[in-house]
């Protein structure tokens, strides 16, 4: 049981804390500095909608604000299947001539509407955003700068959680992204980003190819298929889309369910992830896959240090029953101070381990995740 318990930490040790810090290393050791230039190319900003006429015209506006020349850009917007006022705030804007529209009366998911958009797409640099996050008004132009150096094949923006105010909120969710978006920093820094920000990234078009139907994560199938072509995939903190840190527990869960299970599709569609065909398969397994196991690893933690008659093992099963019991804490809303703090934190890391088994779930059982809005 001693060999399983600190098998186990190890593993959660080295996915939450030892890869980040190799990857501080690397960057100080093999820094890999973009070289940011001006650059203005014609661009095709790309975006999938189905149903999302409460925020459409508020995004559609946030795009023609943006500071980038009007001239040098276009937007490809495709509906799919939408039902609701989506369509017709869509006709309005085509008459725009910046603005193309294609309406798909059927819906065949988000892959397969971003197939159709580079179909037609015309820009040398395509970027993809949602219908949610505004984008804030120069991030377009600092994220293209990135393309300035030959070596980029596709540089993601920063999705900030709160509000432009106020600035990010540091609770649940919010801090696990902070921490996410640490890593996407420091694997940026000494090679590449293992996945894009949805809300915010851009691809050079003639890196970009056919998406399989069925794809769950396109922001995370997409760079890898850029890094397999020799490009790198940046991450670039200073071109900011912001969006609400919390859109009820339900559909947070949810969406996250979608994603790790997107991560065990991955190795379905496209096999080479664990190839040597993939030059960051190392970064994949570690800042992916293994996270997929995390909850196994917590699971066998529990049970040895249970089973184990040491002191030092029962101490760590009291430690471990004393965080899970923490993390309830979260559930009768403390408000404020540093109990309420980590409390929250705490939760957030069990509700994310405990959807990593449910996408486990879904990979065993052939369950397919739908494209949440």
């Amino acid at each position: 049981m001693k060999w399983v318990f600190w098998g186990a930490a190890g593993l959660i040790a080295y996915t939450y804390l030892g890869y980040a810090g190799w990857l501080w290393l690397r960057s100080r050791w093999h820094p890999q500095p973009v070289r940011l230039g001006t650059l203005a190319p014609f661009i095709s900003i790309v975006m999938i909608v189905r149903n999302e006429a409460a925020v459409l015209s508020a995004k559609l506006r946030n795009l023609m604000e943006l500071t980038y020349p009007q001239n040098l850009a276009e937007i490809v917007l495709v509906s799919d299947g939408s039902t609701d006022g989506t369509n017709q705030i869509l006709s309005d804007y085509a008459q725009d001539p910046r603005v193309r529209v294609i309406i798909n009366s059927d819906s065949a998911g988000k892959a397969a509407g971003l197939n159709d958009a580079i179909q037609v797409a015309r820009g040398e640099i395509v970027v993809f955003t949602d219908a949610r996050q505004r984008i804030e008004a120069e991030a377009l132009s600092l994220l293209l700068q990135n393309f300035s150096d030959p070596s980029v094949g596709c540089a993601s923006g920063e999705l900030m959680l709160g509000e432009p105010g106020s600035g990010e909120t540091a609770k649940g969710i919010g801090l696990y992204w902070r921490i996410e978006k640490k890593i996407r920093e420091l694997e940026s820094a000494s090679a590449s980003v293992v996945g894009a920000t949805g809300a915010l990234y851009a691809v050079r078009r003639n890196l970009l190819a056919e998406l399989p139907s069925e794809t769950i994560l396109d922001d995370v199938f997409i760079p890898l298929h850029v890094a397999r072509q020799g490009a790198r995939v940046v991450f670039d903190d200073r071109a900011r889309a912001w969006d609400l840190p919390d859109l009820g527990s339900g559909r947070e869960f949810a969406r996250k369910v979608r994603t790790l299970t997107g991560n065990y599709q991955l190795l379905q569609l496209a096999p080479w992830v664990l190839s040597s065909d993939n030059p960051l398969r190392f970064e994949f397994v570690s800042h992916k896959l293994l996270r997929l196991a995390v909850p196994f690893a917590l699971a066998a933690a529990l049970a040895s240090s249970f089973l184990a008659g040491e002191p030092i093992y029962r101490a760590a099963f009291v430690i471990q029953l004393a965080f899970y019991g923490l993390s309830m804490l979260a559930m009768v809303q403390l408000r404020t101070g540093v109990l309420a703090r980590m409390a929250d934190a705490a939760f957030t890391f069990v509700i994310l381990n405990t959807a990593a088994l449910v996408a486990f779930a879904n990979f065993v059982t052939g369950r397919k995740a739908v494209w949440i809005r």
